[in-house]
């Protein structure tokens, strides 16, 4: 006589897994009443749907940004799935959520997918979520950051994430760091200031404006000046602590942060987006 799961057992399983009401029932059904069995056998389950899906782009899913305690480590990673549906699931972003918690405590991708996870591992866990979501999921971004008054700035939809690192933890100095975070998260700098923009962008920039100023018709021998003013008015708009503040329009990044306290500057950040 085949076994016949209760509501109650079925109830268990799918509370510790997460996985459908139909799919626990089976599970169970063929493990004849083991709990742990029926747990194997959806996990079995998630490593064939992960396999089956392996080729699949997961290029939607949540992003999400976490700093510490002591606000001197922050991390930001994005969970990854393949449907902007899936994306936002409350148990999607939950996990997520988690997952960056226990980031918080590992300085690679590599450490955290083998760490404990619920009694599995993270790698474990993922493939388990696989097969009980049926869309390939995965941890894409894997960024850390150390320093100072650390603060978090997650843009709502949890798709675009920024954790900013000031010089020190002066009075009011985490509150100004999740404003820049908002900024770094909103205006995407390309470096944080003009010492930190890679050669090849301004390169690019100084080449684009000395073409465009031979076609205007300006003078040979003033175009080198004029290109070099175009590339001063670059980094003013795209690096982080000369950008005007979205909060005003006014100030600059690097006065908004001095206004806290004289000594304190923006040390680094990082930023990411699905």
């Amino acid at each position: 006589m085949s076994y016949k799961a209760t509501a109650a057992e079925v109830s268990k399983l799918r509370n510790a897994t997460g996985a459908g009401m139909m799919d626990s029932k089976k599970a169970l059904e063929e493990a004849g009443g083991d709990f742990d069995k029926a747990v194997e056998i959806l996990r079995k389950k998630g490593q064939k749907v992960a396999a089956n899906r392996s080729d699949r782009e997961s290029t939607e899913g949540a992003v999400i940004a976490k700093v510490n305690e002591a606000h001197n480590k922050g991390v930001i990673i994005a969970l990854n799935c393949e449907t902007d549906f899936v994306a936002k699931n409350e148990d999607f972003v939950k996990l997520a959520n988690e997952l960056a918690e226990l980031a918080l405590n590992f300085s690679t991708k590599e450490e955290l997918l083998k760490a404990p996870f619920h009694g599995i591992t993270v790698e474990e866990k993922l493939t388990e979520q696989t097969g009980v979501i049926g869309e390939k999921i995965e941890i894409g971004n894997f960024q850390t950051i150390e320093g100072s008054a650390l603060n978090a700035y997650i843009h709502a939809g949890n798709r675009i994430a920024a954790v900013v690192a000031l010089s020190g933890d002066h009075d009011g100095a985490k509150e100004v760091a999740y404003d820049v975070a908002m900024q770094v998260a909103a205006m995407n700098p390309v470096a944080l200031d003009e010492t930190q923009v890679e050669q090849s962008v301004i390169d690019t920039e100084l080449s684009i404006a000395r073409e465009q100023l031979v076609a205007e018709g300006k003078p040979e021998n003033m175009i080198e000046n004029i290109a070099q003013g175009k590339l001063q008015k670059f980094f003013k708009e795209n690096t982080l602590v000369h950008q005007a503040s979205i909060k005003d329009g006014k100030t600059s990044v690097k006065d908004m942060v001095k206004a806290v306290n004289p000594d304190l500057t923006v040390k680094g950040y990082i930023r990411y987006a699905i």
